[in-house]
């Protein structure tokens, strides 16, 4: 399983297990979510702090953190389907998901699976 967060052309930041298209000249033309989840992310209402790198040391360790609340909701959530095809051309970038996302995603696809 190779867990990505994918940031799509349309903005949206979904996280799936993601495999590569290969066309028949054997280069990337697209990309299989396998059960895709939207990525919802929010932040506390209190404004973000902004430090030049060497007044970190200076913040007092509370405030260093910023919890934010995650949401995973389908991707497209009116289908049967579990794997999504999408061309090569929608997707931003893929990224590694830090390692709470990632057991979050795996536990609801998991579980998704049971149902």
């Amino acid at each position: 399983m190779t867990v990505q967060l994918v940031l799509l052309k349309s903005g949206e930041t979904v996280i799936t297990d993601a495999k590569e298209m290969i066309s028949s000249d054997e280069k990337v033309c697209g990309y299989i979510f396998k059960e895709p989840f939207m990525v919802l992310a929010q932040t506390p209402s209190s404004p973000l702090l902004l430090l030049e790198e060497d007044e970190i040391s200076n913040v007092s360790p509370q405030n260093k953190e910023t919890k934010v609340n995650v949401t995973l909701t389908p991707w497209i959530p009116f289908t049967e389907d579990k794997d999504i095809m999408l061309p090569l051309d929608w997707v931003v970038t893929m990224v590694n998901p830090v390692a709470t996302l990632k057991e979050m995603y795996e536990e609801r696809s998991n579980g998704k699976q049971n149902d």
